[in-house]
């Protein structure tokens, strides 16, 4: 982050004939003694004041505990009181959510977290479809190396368009706009104690959903219908139409990725007799049509582009 910020100084808008800011970055971290965050690196020590954002950075350590984030919590607070960007990249949601500042927003953080995240804030709406979510003085990135997208995404902000292509060009990165489904698996919930519906769920991905028939569930899970679809829905936060829908593009991913069979090939092996209709579903779920799909991850020579 501090590279990709430094660098964008480098670089000035059309109409500059030198940058009109310069973004200077500091590292904070927690002082033993006092228990507050200090200063501990400055691009520009000579200055003081206070941070127009502070990003919480991922980690490879796992979401903070309670206990870890609660010397950060009004600290964050008072910054964000006084006009501050709040911005947190995959985990970090974690030390932002415990701020309660996020209760009513929409956010986002890795995939992998989702079940987690949405069991220790359950007032703020997840959406981990999503890479970047811009809410203004609120921003969350999703995976651990999103950070290229809110750093540019923030850049856009402070020096403009210009400014973000240019430092984009420059880093061989791409400017904000991918999505975190791309590159989702799907993760079911399975630890919800609900052993009826358990049993359902290791069937579907037994059968890679092939059969997703109301009759065939319900009996499956042994219920009568209507209390199997209120009990299937309350353990997995889906439909089971939705559910069978994800285990076959979860296999449609695979193929496309993995073999060189054609897309009709691929909706039949998924469970489509329609290729029309698998593309839809296909395009919905992940945000990307089956070939455009295989373009961006296929490790096999396809047959079809």
């Amino acid at each position: 982050m501090t590279d990709l910020f430094t660098a964008s100084n480098r670089f000035m808008a059309p109409d500059e004939r030198q940058p009109s800011i310069l973004i200077r970055v500091s590292h904070w971290k927690l002082d033993e003694g006092s228990k507050i965050p200090v200063r501990t690196f400055d691009t520009m020590p000579s200055t003081r004041g206070r941070p127009d954002v502070l990003i919480l950075p991922p980690t490879l350590e796992g979401p903070a505990s309670p206990e870890i984030a609660a010397p950060f919590v009004e600290w964050l607070r008072e910054h964000h009181a006084s006009g501050t960007v709040l911005a947190s990249v995959c985990a970090g949601a974690f030390l932002l959510g415990e701020t309660g500042l996020l209760d009513g927003r929409s956010a986002t953080t890795h995939w992998m977290h989702e079940d987690l995240f949405r069991a220790r804030f359950p007032k703020v709406w997840v959406d981990v479809d999503r890479l970047l979510i811009d809410g203004g003085e609120i921003l969350c990135a999703g995976g651990l190396m999103a950070w290229t997208d809110l750093c540019l995404k923030l850049l856009d902000r402070f020096r403009g368009a210009e400014v973000m292509a240019q430092t984009a060009k420059f880093l061989l990165v791409d400017p904000p706009g991918r999505e975190q489904r791309y590159y989702s698996f799907f993760s079911p919930r399975l630890a919800h104690g609900d052993a009826a519906v358990l049993k359902v769920q290791r069937w579907l991905q037994a059968t890679e959903a092939k059969d997703i028939s109301l009759e065939a569930l319900a009996a499956e899970a042994g219920l009568e219908r209507r209390t199997f679809l209120r009990r299937f829905r309350k353990a997995t936060g889906m439909t089971t139409s939705e559910y069978g829908q994800r285990l076959r593009v979860s296999k449609a991913c695979e193929l496309l990725q993995f073999s060189g069979l054609s897309v009709e090939q691929i909706a039949w092996q998924a469970g489509y007799t329609d290729p029309g209709a698998f593309r839809k579903v296909f395009a919905r779920v992940v945000g990307l049509t089956p070939s455009e799909y295989r373009q961006r991850f296929n490790t096999f020579e396809a047959r079809d582009g």
